[in-house]
């Protein structure tokens, strides 16, 4: 039971590596990391850029700062890369944290006493699965086998003296379990956490799975896992210590031609209904059955169906040997599992000899663990093990992270007390000696008795790592030095490249974040765990780059003043240079932004390495940044976009050379542009052009406006619903087509011109037209714009057109107006009219996050849905808002409209038709009615839902809610508003019987209703 001295998570299994800088006297408190970078950087002061030697490199990188010792520092100081204290390392150096156990009197109580066998924590609903974790940890055969399987990165690291390392880092199933095996070893605690192995599996914590099917699937996921192996003392082991093989014999009566059908077992299903002793179940297992009738058995030699007998015959059996007790069986009365809580009795030695086909070997099994389930139910209950310890021969009893020892009075295997009294109450059989009994076991592992030594399961020796001075050394970043020190999840590769500067090498403002660690600990790092590139060497380039940067920072303020000086000069002939106004106005402020960039880059990436990406946020927000940086470069806004002089003296000066010189300091890649630089040649062009284009726009505004006076002026218009005598015909055109022109010939020089008329967005595929003429004068009259046949002709010549669409008057004998006919060039295409017609319908029962208005009826006072606008309209904003007061985090739709109700609907082309219903909307905005509200509703939510929405809008208990919409009761709560024909912009009535003026009171009524409703 013993083992090797280490953390109390078990991480001597590999992450206990010592790593350590060299040594030099501690101080009690460390400086802050400004304080740090501060001193880093002082040697700049009296230093200029072309004297930097290796020695203000390592001091730009803090190479000389002191480490920190254990116990003096109390938090790991971020500004020293030497500092490796308070990084996790207390986890695998022993420590028990005594402010973690902040609800336990003696934290001692939390570690593992002396040979005592560690437990494992109950995630929520995973007793079941701890259960069979502390069975195969007790199967020294399958713990050895899983110790010597190598992990994926199959290359080990060695040292003088040293044995070599197994790896035992959870990456694949098979190493979960190997790892979870060590912290059971050699864990100092007395339970541990499985939920790293749990996780990996897959399993809801929450949920009980069945037991005896959760132990098949994962000996199949172990089996294929090991299969991969090149040690065949790994790739075998599951079949060697569980599966057996068992044949199915069928023998026809006619003929006696026996036929045979060999399968592998992991285990044997033993039925228990009607028996009490195991041999019974086994004997049953065994039983021949009788093929007759229906049933019988198609015989190859005979050629026919034939009365037969079938039975299973035992080949081999394993040297662990699970026999699984049926007690969860399906009952078809009520179509769900039950447990059956009969009695079985069974023996610690069972003899197999009886029941195989061969019995010329030794087949006498011990019993090692019996799996019991407390509870009367097969859906809940907790799960235990007794195990015995192969080393010891005792019994121990494993309830999650509690784990007693069973001796005495206590040796009782298989008998646990239920959680609930059953409701028959059968009374336990006597046992003889070295037989028991029990009601709850659902599983009996039996061991090949064997005459052998015991195995003892060995883990790999640990490594210790050193540094001392003047060794080789390399830069970790700190978080994943943390990450690979925290057990919960498997380090990731070291990625380095977020911490690497333009020259490839380690960044020297990234050092706050980074560790440095010895190149031998670093070469096992990367052989294990891969990735890259390794920080191995100091950036000269950046460090001088840095110590210019900061010597300029130093003298701005006495550049600032010379520089003002020199602008006061004029400047006579050509000796000076062009510079941008507005960057004279601010280029102190753009120099010390330029400056500061570096230290601005190297923030956006701090904390973004081994494969954590930035948020989608803050990269937008600083693409924002860069674009404002971009804007404001120096001397940039002077520059016209084919790179050249731009044209305007107004936004630039003529400065003198010095001046321009001291300002190229700050600004080495400035465009620079001499006094006797010209202009750019194609921006003279095309200002020109410009000139000659927007009178041209203007000329054509002008003629279009004086030819269609009316259409622009929206001035005697035709109407459908009153078609004038004067003609027999009107043309169309989109209203989108209207809105543009008249945008046109408002601001010629602004807007593009109109060319075509495109009213192939009014057509449906076919070329048929998609309006009728009655939804022409209703829904479809803002999507369409009449033109008089004089206007067409103007159109036509002004525009070209790609369809013409008219409606034609008839001329029928009767003179009356309602006897008219209408007609349409082109034909109306009724199929893909109904067609829009049912997409809009679908539409309608299939919306989200709709509005919907309900209006509460006060003294059976009923409100209309066409004349709830016009009924008690408030006229005084201020009472509006009190009576509309909602709690924080609600909007009113009234005062907040989304839906663009107000606005006309455009058409671009023929995809981006938007067409309204008649009826949907009661007018073009949605006016405010006293005692209505509006709510943000969705089709697939049930009345009930909307019902708790009204709840908390009128305070009015569900129940006391009376609905109706269009005259029509709505009292189904399980219907969906679609399916109740609430659409969007619905109006539905509400009728209180009885209001509950107390709003925590409704919330109780309406949780104990629904608690009922569920008991029920």
């Amino acid at each position: 039971m013993g083992g090797l001295p280490a953390g109390p998570r078990g991480t001597g299994v590999g992450r206990a590596l010592n790593v350590r800088v060299a040594r030099r006297p501690a101080r009690s408190g460390m400086a802050p990391r400004l304080q740090l970078e501060k001193a880093a950087w002082r040697w700049t002061e009296t230093v200029p850029p072309e004297e930097v030697t290796q020695e203000h490199i390592e001091a730009a990188y803090r190479i000389g700062l002191e480490p920190c010792q254990r116990g003096v520092c109390r938090r790991n100081c971020r500004g020293n890369p030497n500092c490796l204290v308070g990084i996790g390392e207390h986890v695998w150096l022993g420590e028990i944290d005594e402010n973690s156990f902040h609800n336990i009197d003696d934290p001692n109580s939390e570690r593992r006493k002396k040979n005592a066998f560690v437990g494992l924590t109950n995630l929520g609903a995973t007793c079941y699965v701890n259960t069979f974790l502390q069975m195969w940890f007790l199967n020294l055969e399958l713990r050895q086998a899983l110790y010597l399987c190598p992990s994926t990165c199959s290359e080990y690291v060695t040292g003088q003296g040293i044995p070599k390392d197994r790896d035992y880092e959870p990456q694949t199933i098979c190493e979960h379990l190997q790892y979870l095996f060590a912290l059971l070893q050699n864990s100092n605690r007395r339970y541990i956490d499985p939920s790293g192995f749990v996780k990996a599996l897959g399993l809801d914590t929450g949920q009980q799975q069945d037991a005896q099917e959760f132990s098949k699937l994962f000996m199949s996921l172990l089996e294929d896992t090991l299969s991969k192996q090149k040690n065949p003392d790994v790739r075998n082991i599951v079949q060697k210590q569980f599966c057996g093989e068992y044949a199915y014999v069928t023998v026809c009566n006619q003929c006696g031609r026996e036929s045979k059908l060999i399968s592998k077992f992991y285990e044997l299903e033993l039925n228990i209904q009607g028996h009490k002793q195991l041999t019974d179940c086994i004997t049953e297992f065994l039983k021949e059955e009788k093929l007759e009738g229906d049933n019988r058995y198609f015989c190859e030699t005979c050629q026919s169906k034939q009365n037969a007998t079938r039975k299973i015959r035992l080949l081999s059996l394993p040297c662990t040997l699970n026999l699984q007790l049926m007690r969860f069986v399906f009952d078809r009365q009520t179509g769900h599992k039950k447990k059956l809580n009969t009695y079985i009795g069974f023996s610690e030695l069972l003899d197999m000899e009886p029941f195989m086909e061969q019995k010329d070997g030794v087949y006498i099994y011990e019993l090692s663990a019996v799996l019991i389930h407390r509870g009367v139910s097969a859906y809940s209950g907790h799960y235990i093990a007794h195990v015995k310890d192969p080393q010891t021969g005792e019994w121990y009893k494993f309830n999650d992270e509690d784990i007693e020892k069973m001796e005495g009075k206590k040796l009782q295997l298989g008998i646990e007390e239920d959680l609930e009294p059953s409701k028959s109450q059968t009374r336990k059989p006597k046992c003889g000696k070295g037989t028991h009994c029990s009601r709850n076991a659902y599983m009996l592992v039996y061991r090949l008795q064997t005459r052998e030594k015991s195995l003892t399961a060995e883990i790999p020796s640990l490594f210790l790592f050193t540094f001392f001075p003047g060794c080789p050394y390399e830069f970790v970043s700190l978080e994943w030095l943390q990450k690979w020190l925290d057990e919960s999840a498997p380090p990731k590769p070291i990625d380095n490249t977020g911490c690497l500067c333009s020259h490839g090498k380690l960044h020297p403002d990234k050092i706050s974040i980074m560790k440095r660690i010895s190149e031998y600990v670093a070469d096992y790092f990367y052989r294990r765990y891969g990735g890259g590139p390794r920080l191995n060497a100091l950036c000269k380039d950046c460090v001088v780059e840095r110590c210019r940067i900061l010597r300029l920072k130093n003298q701005l303020n006495e550049d600032y003043k010379t520089v003002t000086n020199l602008l006061k000069i004029t400047v006579k002939g050509n000796d000076g240079f062009w510079v941008g106004k507005s960057s004279l106005r601010s280029w102190r402020q753009l120099a010390l932004e330029q400056l500061n960039e570096q230290d601005d880059d190297a923030d956006q990436n701090n904390g973004k390495m081994n494969g954590d990406a930035q948020n989608k946020g803050s990269y937008e927000s600083n693409e924002e940044k860069r674009e404002e940086e971009e804007e404001l470069n120096f001397n940039e806004d002077l520059v016209c976009p084919h790179g050249d002089l731009c044209i305007s003296e107004n936004e630039r000066r003529v400065v003198s050379k010095e001046a321009w010189k001291k300002l190229k300091q700050y600004f080495p890649k400035a465009p620079e542009f001499p006094n006797s630089k010209e202009c750019c040649s194609q921006c003279k062009i095309l200002e020109r052009e410009g000139e000659e284009n927007e009178a041209l726009h203007k000329m054509m505004a002008s003629e279009q406006k004086t030819a269609l006076q009316n259409l622009f002026q929206d001035k005697c218009r035709p109407c459908l619903g009153s078609w004038p005598q004067e003609t027999d015909e009107l043309y169309i055109v989109s209203q989108f087509f209207v809105e543009e022109w008249r945008k046109f010939v408002r601001r010629p020089t602004r807007c593009s011109p109109v060319s075509s008329v495109g009213n192939s967005a009014l057509l449906c595929p076919h070329g048929g037209l998609m309006f009728t003429f009655a939804s022409m004068t209703k829904e479809d009259s803002k999507l369409i714009a009449l033109i008089w046949p004089s206007e067409w002709e103007a159109i036509q010549k002004l525009f070209v057109v790609d369809h013409v669409i008219k409606i034609i008057r008839m001329q029928t004998a009767e003179t009356s107006p309602e006897s008219t006919l209408f007609d349409s060039e082109p034909k109306l295409c009724p199929e893909c009219r109904e067609g829009l017609l049912c997409q809009q319908q679908r539409d309608l029962r299939e919306y989200t996050q709709a509005t919907i208005y309900v209006h509460k009826v006060v003294d059976n006072k009923k409100v209309m849905k066409e004349a709830a606008p016009e009924l008690n309209v408030s006229s005084s904003e201020a009472e509006e808002e009190r009576e509309e007061a909602k709690p924080e985090g609600e909007q009113d739709p009234d005062f907040n409209q989304t839906n663009g109700g107000a606005k006309r609907q455009k058409i671009s082309h023929q995809n981006y038709i938007v067409y309204q219903k008649q009826g949907i909307r009661r007018s073009t905005r949605h006016r405010k009615v006293r005692g209505e509200k509006a709510l943000l509703v969705s089709a697939n939510q049930t009345l009930k839902e909307l019902k708790i929405q009204i709840m908390h809008a009128f305070s009015v208990a569900p129940f006391d809610q009376n609905l109706s919409i269009d005259g029509k009761i709505l009292n189904d709560d399980t219907a969906t508003l679609g399916a109740l024909g609430v659409i969007p912009e619905s109006v539905i009535l509400l009728k209180a019987d009885e209001p509950i003026a107390d709003y925590a009171a409704m919330d109780d009524v309406m949780q104990g209703r629904e608690h009922f409703i569920i008991t029920l």
